[in-house]
């Protein structure tokens, strides 16, 4: 917005100069050439001092871009670096004896409950047999009683 602003103001100035040389070019005919140069030479300032104006105006906008960009950049490198640390802290070699224990440990636990869910699951398996088998005919309910207690 301030730029527009900034372009409307110049051009507003810019009408006002060309108001005053037709002014001067009405109500003094007479005037020298001299007169109209020294006029003309004050436009070409005005101009040329707009246009360094605006070439500054562009020129910050362009720095400050690049300054947003390498503050990005900053803060991703930043956080990568932080990352590393954390990584290198966490697997140092004093520290991956431990780790490996851990891990073994883990299995371990891991073993022991597959173990104790697959014995669950033949017990399961075990008493829907039994129950298989107590809706054929001829079958004792006591033994199949018993079977399925000793899974318990």
């Amino acid at each position: 917005i301030s730029l527009i602003s900034k372009s409307l103001q110049k051009e507003l100035e810019t009408c006002k100069m060309n108001k005053i040389l037709i002014l001067l070019h009405m109500f003094a005919p007479c005037a020298d050439d001299d007169t109209w140069a020294f006029c003309r030479q004050l436009m070409q300032n005005k101009k040329s001092d707009e246009l360094l104006e605006e070439y500054t105006c562009e020129i910050q906008e362009l720095k400050l871009k690049q300054r947003k960009q390498r503050m990005k950049f900053e803060n991703q490198l930043h956080q990568l670096m932080e990352q590393h640390k954390d990584l290198h802290s966490m697997f140092t070699p004093d520290s991956l004896p431990g780790e490996i224990r851990s891990a073994e440990n883990t299995n371990s636990q891991l073993l022991s409950a597959e173990q104790v869910k697959l014995g669950q699951l033949q017990c399961l398996s075990e008493e829907l047999e039994e129950v298989k088998k107590q809706q054929q005919p001829g079958v004792k309910a006591a033994d199949s009683q018993e079977e399925a207690d000793a899974c318990l």
